[in-house]
């Protein structure tokens, strides 16, 4: 007979806990891992810096001994009062050298110790009552001595700052231990639903062993190549179905991520390898005789810069469609007049090339609603592309206008045009009419593709006409608001 609902909770209840459990003590010692590595590179750091301010203490007072001599034994007891004493010694010097570090002048021949003595509180914590650092050597006549650093002020202040720190890990361990489990708890809710309902699924009547074996086969299908492969559920077990349609949905979106991942990767590899051959050529070149050539090597370098430009504009490009097909691109839409950035775009043009004749073409404002900057960049790709193939002395048009309550932003040219049948294929990616002359201009069949996605992400559609010989108009339209337009005026700039 069925399980009842607190039969079928109690079990699941158990993983969970058990799930909780183990995530919680893993992040526990992991956290912990990370505080123990941290400290002993604290403490490491601490003891370093300790030698490191005796070592030069020592230097110092050994430079006063050379220069004044062993100081006597009443001196020396007059000298424990302070910081340090230099006492002769009737023995050779002792103690230990540190390998691999270069000593401290006047320390040549040094042999080092360090002296730590405390006394038990009762309590199981030892109490610091004497800590010394010691240099014994030989003055410049022969004679040993040591000199005696009283470190016992900066010891104390590390080990008090290393117990506070160590309390601060020990809290701050607790503290995650009780929070960890309530996020694993939340992320685990969804998982622990999921779980509830296959449960249910697996109810005498819910679904058969022949579906559940189909089920079982289809996931075992799918994996990186074969993406494409989806869950087909026959029958009428409902339940079953929707579960089939949440795995279908996001394996749609794995496809499509995965996709776009596999595309940016394969166009990149391919537009990359031209460029990248050659830089190689010509470093090959300056290698072998561009060395003691001016002219070789000035041609080698303004190639390899020349490649290189063309490099990065290709990789912002293929970054730029990488994260529109990601949807991570970021567009804030705001209200301007579509005449006024075209404006901008005709005098900036204007004033850069003086090679073709620029005409403009709009009369009064026409707002729209958009992103300035994505806007004004497919209008660019546009007049670069009208640019790249009008003959010099030829007329470039800008047209602004509102029909229909649609923003029309036009661009035409009387380059060579485009035949009939590369003219759907304009927007591809990488797609080139003239190849030999695209590579001339630098272009890299990535700009067109860009601007219909601006343009289409924004509602808008491109209009493409085209006469081979004579020219194209290539004409972006938006949706726009209501806007008072005048009659097109004509007017010209050399």
């Amino acid at each position: 007979m069925p399980r009842s609902p607190r039969e079928t909770a109690a079990p699941l209840q158990r993983i969970k806990s058990s799930i909780v459990l183990r995530l919680n003590t893993k992040l526990f010692f992991r956290l912990l891992g990370i505080y123990l590595v941290m400290d002993l590179l604290l403490a490491a750091l601490c003891l370093g810096g300790m030698l490191f301010w005796a070592e030069h203490q020592c230097a110092d007072i050994a430079a006063l001994v050379e220069e004044r001599g062993v100081p006597s034994a009443e001196a020396a007891v007059w000298m424990s009062a302070g910081d340090y004493t230099v006492t002769a010694l009737d023995r050779p010097p002792q103690g230990l050298s540190y390998p691999l570090v270069s000593p401290l002048p006047g320390l040549e021949n040094a042999l080092h110790t360090i002296d730590l003595q405390g006394t038990s509180t009762g309590q199981g914590l030892p109490q610091l009552t004497r800590a010394t650092y010691t240099v014994e050597l030989r003055s410049s006549q022969g004679q040993p001595y040591a000199i005696r650093l009283d470190i016992q002020g900066p010891v104390t202040v590390m080990g008090v700052a290393l117990r506070l720190l160590l309390l601060f890990q020990l809290l701050s361990l607790l503290s995650n231990l009780f929070r960890n489990a309530g996020t694993i708890r939340r992320t685990l809710k969804p998982i622990q639903e999921l779980a509830a309902a296959a449960n249910r699924l697996g109810h005498p009547g819910a679904m058969s062993p022949e579906e559940l074996r189909s089920l079982a086969g289809k996931l075992d299908q799918i994996n990186a190549t074969h993406l494409d492969t989806r869950i087909s559920v026959p029958g009428t077990q409902k339940e079953l179905q929707i579960l089939a349609g949440a795995i279908n949905a996001m394996l749609d979106r794995i496809d499509e991520a995965y996709r776009s991942q596999m595309r940016f990767v394969s166009d990149a590899s391919h537009e990359l390898r031209t460029p990248i051959a050659v830089i190689q050529g010509y470093a090959n070149l300056l290698n072998r005789w561009g060395k003691d050539d001016p002219t070789t090597r000035q041609e080698a370098i303004d190639a390899i810069k020349s490649e290189a430009d063309s490099m990065k504009e290709l990789v912002e490009q293929l970054l730029f469609l990488a994260r529109g097909d990601n949807d991570s691109m970021h567009i804030e839409m705001e209200s301007f007049d579509l005449t006024e950035i075209a404006a901008e775009v005709f005098k900036e043009t204007g004033m850069i090339d003086r090679s073709h004749r620029f005409q403009s073409r709009w009369g009064g404002p026409v707002p729209v609603v958009a992103d300035v900057g994505l806007i004004k960049q497919a209008l660019r790709i546009l007049v670069d592309n009208a640019i790249k193939y009008t003959p010099a002395g030829g007329a470039i048009t800008l047209s602004v206008s509102c029909e229909g309550g649609e923003a029309r932003l036009s661009v035409q040219d009387e380059g060579q045009g485009i035949d009939a049948a590369s003219l759907p294929h304009i927007f591809d990616r990488f797609y080139r009419t003239d190849e030999s002359r695209t590579r001339q201009t630098g272009g890299t069949g990535l700009g067109l593709a860009i601007a219909k996605w601006i343009v289409e992400r924004h509602g808008g559609w491109f209009e493409v006409v085209s006469w081979e010989g004579v020219g194209t108009r290539m004409t972006v339209v938006l949706p726009a608001p209501a806007a008072q337009t005048g009659e097109p005026v004509q007017s010209k700039s050399a």
